[in-house]
């Protein structure tokens, strides 16, 4: 039996620490950094190795995964000062985790690939914490086909619903999509909710009412509950969601596409932030229905 690769891991947060954990859990070893110093202890606690940088952590592993918040800090980790592009070599690999625009993220992994001769596997996710702890993720890959069969093992632990969506930088444009549809569902959502509130009806049965109906769906069943509980403790933060409806709207343009029902979301998520809810849950947008 062959002994599984060594992950070097960079980006411990809400999605990265429960998936290095379920790794873990899977007889792989992980090496680890995160900017923040308390993710760092978290992670050291669920028996991740924790570097002092990234260089020292992307020398440890034969698989290097990223999952961080922004695009910003995707290309400071690789191309920055002490960015990772300076001590990667072939055959080693990044498979990334992280939602970047589509166009700028395109061009990042030509010129990682060119600089490097290494794999760069694009596979953004959705699902959030859970689905990350429990790898039951949904992955979006953008790949070759023999780079894709070189990493199915490890992209399999951690996946429900796994496709290759084409070539590299496909699976950001799958991503885009995902965000567009999440954003635009959870303003329905919040209206829904309002209006259940309001009606005299038992609101809180509307998801079982609804379910196996053309309403009915994963955050239909998962972010109605919480709404209704006006529970937002953050499984996915706002400002991310913003971020990525920002993007989805950027793509849009230059491919010359109207997106009103994505700008209209755009709109209430910007509001939302304005108020201050940057860091509750992307359901906390029922807050800008409510006001």
């Amino acid at each position: 039996m062959s002994k599984q690769p060594q992950i070097a891991y960079i980006g411990l947060g809400l999605m990265g620490l429960p998936m290095a954990k379920h790794l873990i859990n899977n007889g792989y070893e992980v090496h680890g950094f995160d900017i923040n110093p308390q993710q760092r202890a978290a992670a050291e606690k669920s028996g991740v190795v924790i570097h002092a940088n990234l260089q020292s952590t992307a020398k440890s592993g034969q698989i290097i995964l990223l999952n961080l918040p922004t695009f910003d800090a995707v290309k400071d980790v690789v191309f920055g000062e002490n960015g990772i592009v300076n001590v990667i070599q072939a055959p080693q690999c990044i498979i990334d985790f992280s939602t970047n625009p589509v166009s700028e993220g395109c061009e990042l992994i030509k010129l990682f690939r060119k600089e490097t001769s290494c794999t760069w596997i694009d596979a953004p996710v959705s699902g959030g914490p859970v689905a990350s702890a429990s790898g039951n993720l949904t992955v979006m890959l953008g790949a070759m086909p023999d780079e894709y069969s070189s990493n199915e093992k490890l992209l399999k632990t951690i996946a429900g619903q796994l496709t290759l969506m084409g070539p590299p930088g496909s699976g950001l444009v799958a991503k885009a999509l995902n965000q567009l549809i999440v954003g635009c569902l959870h303003a329905v959502i919040a209206e829904a909710v309002s209006i259940a509130k309001k009606s005299g009806i038992v609101a809180d049965l509307v998801p079982t009412a609804l379910s196996g109906g053309h309403a009915d769906g994963v955050l239909l069943q998962q972010i109605f509950p919480r709404m209704m509980a006006n529970d937002f403790a953050p499984r996915g933060y706002a400002r991310q969601l913003l971020k990525d409806l920002d993007m989805v709207a950027s793509y849009a343009t230059e491919l010359k596409i109207p997106v009103p029902m994505t700008s209209q979301a755009l709109t209430l998520y910007r509001i939302l932030i304005e108020m201050g809810h940057s860091e509750l849950d992307t359901s906390s947008i029922l807050k800008v229905i409510q006001r």
